[in-house]
């Protein structure tokens, strides 16, 4: 079945840094565009970065741009989220998705960013 398992969040100070990865199973992940989403408290699901299947084209959110890094092995079959300058608006969960045909989508992993 398909598997989307997101890791390496946690508690950060500001100004530090976090590498999420998001392993993904069960379907033909170098064929799918792949994304990072967060959601904070109160707020709705927002994009934060998304890169193309063969890994070649990446956007970015304003509110992280020049501070996160979206990269893909396909080999692993994993997509990163490099998270440098981290600030307490970034606290969120973190969720992977994998867009194509379907959407899929982790199960989240807690970013905090707090002194």
């Amino acid at each position: 079945q398909v598997q989307l398992v997101e890791s390496g969040g946690g508690l950060v100070q500001p100004g530090g840094s976090l590498r999420l990865s998001c392993a993904a199973s069960g379907f033909s992940f170098s064929t799918y565009d792949m994304s990072w989403y967060r959601q904070a408290p109160g707020k709705e699901r927002e994009l934060v970065a998304a890169i193309t299947s063969a890994g070649g084209i990446t956007n970015y959110a304003d509110s992280v741009k020049g501070r996160f890094t979206i990269s893909r092995d396909n080999a692993k079959n994993t997509v990163y989220l490099q998270m440098n300058s981290l600030k307490p608006d970034d606290t969120a969960v973190y969720y992977c998705n994998a867009k194509k045909y379907l959407w899929y989508w982790g199960q989240g992993t807690q970013v905090t960013i707090s002194s």
